[in-house]
């Protein structure tokens, strides 16, 4: 398990590892799924070019940092990958059996999943991608009070390619370490559906929008946000102009998977309209059902005063449905769920 051998070198190495420890990708028909986080912060690059520069996002005194290596920052194809292993993940999950942060990818059957290609020239991608996901290292900050909290990870801690002699030099299978930061979202459900279509969108900023909707709109409705708002979350180097037009484009010809697009020029606005074409399993579109303890209401009433625990308790609730969430330790989710309430809103 990761934190167990914190040795990079020894994790590239499978025959020093006990088998049980190694989690085999063979779900064909896994749902897609990410990691919210991932959704909501531009992590990756858009650009088909490599992006060398760091990255750095600030809002309401909290930022994002991104730092590539010399081989360019992970790209959003990149990330393909990770949704390949968090997808795979999530359907042992649901059937209870045994995951690990150490995947093994069959490569012919992640590119065939992927909607990609089985040409050499393919192969050879996937390997410079694992690169560059290897590559990339996040710095963020947590403030509490007055004090601040500096978190830095990446997106996978190590790799391991097998690849066939001969002069093809097509790649066998991949073998993958999650870093701790992902496995763990993995493990709390933090994440959600998507759209078997997903992969069919060339586009990079195709993706990154509809990445914004899914976790901003979810199951509702609808979602409208500004599009100069727009542009700072989806991480895009383009000019205001350029973004714009790409927008319009989008909303005119309105193949984006789930949600419907429209662009408001007139109020600078884009709006998402519910398709109601997601796919989600039984377990997924259920709400949380499960009790809390009833000492917890008295600890909400500390960390949002003057709120009635049980309207919060609804509300979490409903959130929770909403995001397709289901609580690893739901007493813990609700105060913090509670205190956000109350940070954003103050006393009612």
């Amino acid at each position: 398990m990761v934190g167990e051998n914190t040795n990079p070198e020894s994790q590239l190495l499978p025959d020093r590892h006990p088998q049980h420890d190694l989690f085999i990708c063979d779900v064909a028909d896994a749902v897609l799924k990410d990691v919210m986080a991932q959704m909501e912060h531009p992590f990756y690059s858009l650009s088909k070019k490599p992006e060398t520069s760091i990255r750095r996002y600030e809002h309401n005194g909290n930022w994002l940092q991104v730092t590539p290596s010399v081989k360019g920052l992970a790209t959003i194809y990149d990330k393909d990958i990770l949704i390949y292993c968090i997808s795979q993940i999530m359907a042992k999950l649901k059937n209870g059996e045994k995951v690990s942060p150490r995947v093994r990818i069959n490569s012919r059957e992640l590119l065939v999943f992927t909607n990609r290609g089985t040409s050499g020239r393919d192969y050879m991608a996937l390997q410079e991608a694992l690169e560059r996901i290897r590559g990339t290292t996040i710095s963020t900050n947590v403030r509490t009070g007055d004090e601040e909290q500096i978190d830095t990870f990446g997106l996978i801690e190590a790799s391991s390619i097998r690849r066939k002699h001969g002069l093809d030099g097509r790649l066998l299978w991949c073998e993958i370490t999650l870093s701790s930061w992902v496995f763990n979202a993995i493990r709390a459900q933090e994440v959600l559906t998507l759209h078997r279509d997903y992969f069919r969108l060339r586009k990079p900023i195709e993706r990154r929008v509809y990445e914004l909707a899914r976790k901003h709109c979810g199951q509702q409705s609808d979602w409208k946000i500004g599009l100069d708002t727009l542009h700072k979350k989806s991480g895009s180097k383009s000019d205001e102009k350029e973004f714009r037009r790409a927008i319009r484009e989008l909303a005119v010809h309105n193949h984006l998977p789930d949600y419907l697009v429209v662009f408001d020029t007139e109020n600078d606005m884009v709006l998402f309209t519910n398709r109601n074409t997601m796919r989600l399993s039984s377990a997924d579109s259920e709400a949380w059902t499960g009790s809390l303890d009833p000492e917890i209401f008295q600890d909400v009433r500390s960390v949002a005063p003057g709120w009635d625990p049980y309207f919060l308790e609804r509300e979490w609730r409903a959130w929770l449905g909403d995001n397709e969430i289901i609580p690893k330790s739901p007493e813990r989710h609700f105060i913090k769920f509670c205190k956000s309430w109350f940070e954003k809103r103050g006393r009612p």
